[in-house]
């Protein structure tokens, strides 16, 4: 399948998907607008924007690895550095209240899901510094390999997400009423990611 490490990817995604982002902010200011069918529709705006910009980081990554290995190696590097950046900022940030950053209107909630998505132009760094992490080389198969990993990120986005949408009041409340624990869990994910790049660039 030329996916080094599946079962950490798929562990890697879900870990990101927990990670409060503008997504996430979109599909529980959706539900809590609109209910469960309001946040499916932004659940497959986000899953489409996605993808956008997914397959515009396959592009680059896929013409690395084709034409400069040595590059791609390089990259491999710089993304394990970039993800611990992001796990060590998540372990020692302050803690941020306020409110959610992101407005919703009523109706059209998957196109503007899906517009909070795709300008998000950080996504495409990240997926260029997250693929190289776990493509093995030696079995790489080119685009059906970059197709399975697609399509794993699609099918663990809309089951965590509409189950997130099925108990969203509930997940916001205990948010709102137990902020400490949720600044635990966020340093606790910072942990693995600064784990996962260590790991990724020893095997």
């Amino acid at each position: 399948m030329g996916i080094a490490d599946y079962g950490t990817f798929c562990s890697a995604v879900l870990l990101f998907l927990a990670l409060p982002g503008p997504g996430t902010f979109a599909l529980l200011t959706s539900t809590a607008k609109g209910g469960f069918k309001a946040g499916a529709g932004a659940t497959f705006g986000i899953i489409v924007g996605d993808q956008v910009l997914l397959w515009l980081a396959v592009a680059g990554v896929a013409a690395l690895l084709a034409a400069y290995p040595a590059v791609f190696e390089a990259v491999r590097w710089a993304g394990a550095a970039y993800l611990a950046w992001i796990g060590l900022k998540l372990m020692f940030a302050r803690g941020e209240g306020g409110a959610s950053p992101i407005h919703i209107e009523p109706r059209h909630y998957f196109r503007q899901a899906l517009l909070i998505t795709v300008l998000n132009p950080k996504a495409i760094v990240f997926y260029m510094a997250f693929f190289p992490l776990f493509i093995d080389p030696a079995h790489h198969l080119g685009l059906p390999t970059f197709a399975v990993m697609a399509l794993t990120i699609a099918a663990i986005t809309a089951a965590y997400c509409l189950l997130l949408c099925a108990f969203a009041q509930a997940v916001a409340e205990k948010v709102r009423a137990h902020r400490t624990v949720a600044r635990w869990l966020e340093r606790l994910a910072g942990l693995f990611l600064v784990g996962f790049g260590v790991r990724l660039l020893r095997d």
